[in-house]
């Protein structure tokens, strides 16, 4: 197995979390770069890998559409591997990286998962959802999103069934950049802030929780579904 390429911020100690990248950026795009960047000041130990497409890009120069899902999800497979733990191991990404994330969490049992800016749907169509294995999630999860999110307004996802597992932190006025715009009354540098406290303290608590436990080994009980209105 040809090792993935990591770029690691934060302690070598504290919980650890592993983030892709979204569809048309890279692993040191300036989001995931602030983001990493800001959850290692913060305390975590953040590993970041690119998927195969991503990989050809960097070297050809040439532009290219994502891999088909059972190749991103392999290679979401063998990063997790990599660090190995994966039941110590938050494991997230920006759109389409927390999208794979959230299809292999229950499977990877890891500690957590993170997704930042959820691809609810395609822009403009709403009907078309992308959330039918999110209705019975088992791994407890944050979703950071922007209210004005055209992946999934505060009000498209209210309408959605989500497990019971799954937390939603909204980014007031926050695009799929979790950026709000001039006009919102807040910064960017606020809501920034806003994303990595909320990541951090979510992070910090998964790890406080494996900690804390006996010993037990029974498995959850399956998640009901409920409304996407939880969160702040």
């Amino acid at each position: 197995m040809t090792k993935l390429k990591l770029l690691r911020d934060g302690p070598s100690r504290g919980p650890r979390v592993l983030l892709a990248h979204g569809a048309g950026a890279g692993m040191d795009s300036a989001f995931m770069s602030e983001v990493a960047t800001g959850l290692g000041e913060l305390g975590l130990a953040v590993a970041r890998f690119e998927f195969p497409y991503m990989q050809r890009r960097r070297r050809s120069g040439v532009k290219a559409p994502p891999d088909r899902a059972p190749v991103l999800l392999e290679c979401f497979r063998q990063a997790v591997l990599q660090l190995g733990a994966a039941d110590e191991l938050l494991i997230g990404g920006k759109s389409l990286g927390g999208r794979m994330a959230s299809m292999l969490a229950d499977e990877l049992g890891v500690l957590g998962l993170v997704c930042l800016g959820y691809p609810f749907h395609p822009p403009g169509k709403p009907d078309k959802t992308r959330t039918e294995h999110l209705q019975s999630l088992k791994t407890h999860a944050l979703i950071v999103q922007g209210t004005r999110d055209p992946f999934g307004t505060r009000e498209d996802v209210a309408k959605y069934e989500l497990s019971r597992r799954i937390q939603l932190k909204w980014i007031e006025e926050g695009d799929h950049d979790l950026a709000p715009r001039r006009s919102a009354g807040h910064s960017r540098e606020q809501a920034r802030a806003e994303l990595l406290a909320a990541v951090a303290g979510f992070a910090q608590k998964r790890s406080r929780t494996r900690r804390g436990r006996s010993g037990n080994a029974s498995a959850p009980a399956q998640p009901k579904a409920t409304r996407g209105r939880r969160g702040t």
